[in-house]
């Protein structure tokens, strides 16, 4: 078998296959295995490229990932939204009892808001193939029609799901965002002490993954032409980005949604640092920013503190332009933080309208395959799902040409 690209879907579909006993070869153009989850060390600062969290929530992760391995550092399980003001924090007095005044004093927690979003909600909470055969809009129709219109959906809900999806026109589905916010209210994602990269580092352990080699063509049957040689296999599984994907087979390309994060350090003290912060009247570029190096300290050199900011793209921000907005943010200067990089990942997140559409076709035919998270959800719990899927769809497929 050949998997074309070690993204999470490629290495999950690989394992699986090798765990069928069929050989397979991972062929990937980068360096490294990841795809769009990979780590860049500068100067001693693990910058993950794009702002990412590992929820453990997930069961693709819990099924196939040594979480224990990973060493997540958690985030606090809340929010620190600034105001015009000042700033207030939503935390969950479950997990931070110690916050629940100052979560009561922050003006969002009023109980016909929270009613009303906790009723939209609920839908999630139950059996997802419930959920998922339920009628569906945009998040922006669906919101608005469940009366989730208050302070709390504003500028709570709102900007936090502006950087978790990407998007700030409501146009991604409803149904898609109720299962997001499911594995937010099941755990509390973190990140894995030396970075995001340890997850697909632990995904390729054991298989034949040959870095640099970037396929160009896919010749039926079974023919896989790269930069450096051609393969012969009985199966072929396309795990690369959506984009590339629909370059190699005959699949339509996924619409995607870019972020660009920007890697700041600095010495000084932040407070609520283990809390993601967001800004409630939305006065700049920046969709989100946190500390990574409090929720995982080798992020960062003894001393330092890593902070990421989030933007959307396409955006003409400047640096000056999200350095004011971070001190909004965190009501600090920041004109003496160091910039360490800057990352742009214009295919970060598919797109996913109404109605949610989870489970596309693995199996084009002819011993062609695909996998991704534009084959089931945008998430890694996608990623996953996906090449599992594809692996399965193999396997049948071989044995019944057998």
């Amino acid at each position: 078998m050949v998997v074309v690209g070690a993204g999470l879907a490629g290495l999950q579909c690989a394992q699986s296959l090798r765990d069928r006993g069929l050989t397979t070869v991972v062929l990937e153009a980068g360096d490294a295995p990841g795809g769009r989850v990979r780590t860049d060390v500068v100067d001693g600062f693990r910058c993950d490229r794009g702002f990412q969290l590992l929820n453990p929530a997930y069961p693709a992760l819990r099924r196939h990932v040594d979480l224990g391995a990973l060493d997540l550092g958690i985030f606090g399980r809340g929010v620190v939204v600034a105001q015009d003001d000042g700033s207030s924090i939503v935390a969950d007095p479950l997990r931070h009892p110690w916050l629940l005044g100052r979560t009561l004093r922050s003006g969002y927690v009023r109980p016909l808001e929270l009613g009303r979003l906790l009723a939209w909600l609920a839908p999630a909470l139950g059996s997802v193939p419930r959920l998922l055969a339920g009628p569906d809009r945009s998040r922006a129709e669906s919101l608005a029609a469940a009366g989730v219109s208050g302070r709390l959906g504003l500028e709570v809900l709102e900007p936090f799901l502006t950087g978790v999806l990407a998007e700030d026109d409501g146009s991604s589905s409803a149904t898609f965002v109720r299962l997001l916010l499911r594995s937010f209210v099941r755990a509390t994602p973190g990140v894995p002490g030396l970075g995001m990269q340890a997850l697909p580092d632990q995904l390729a352990r054991g298989l034949d993954l040959r870095l640099r080699t970037r396929v160009t063509e896919i010749r039926g049957p079974g023919e896989v032409r790269s930069e450096v040689g051609s393969h012969r296999a009985g199966a072929v599984v396309v795990a690369t980005d959506p984009v590339s994907a629909a370059e190699l087979a005959p699949i339509a390309a996924t619409p995607m949604k870019g972020l660009r994060t920007w890697w700041f350090t600095t010495g000084q003290g932040l407070t609520d640092p283990t809390f993601l912060r967001v800004d409630g009247h939305r006065a700049g570029p920046v969709v989100n920013s946190a500390v990574l190096s409090a929720v995982a300290p080798s992020y960062a050199p003894v001393g330092r503190h890593l902070v990421q900011a989030t933007t959307l793209l396409p955006s003409d921000s400047t640096e000056a332009d999200v350095r004011r907005h971070l001190e909004r943010l965190w009501s600090v200067a920041t004109g003496d933080w160091d910039l360490v990089t800057v990352h742009d990942v214009a295919h970060a997140l598919p797109r996913q309208p109404a109605p949610a559409e989870v489970r596309r076709p693995v199996n084009l035919g002819g011993g062609l395959f695909v996998a991704g998270d534009h084959r089931d959800t945008g998430s890694i719990q996608g990623a996953l799902v996906s090449g599992a899927r594809a692996a399965r769809a193999v396997a049948a497929s071989l044995g019944s040409r057998r």
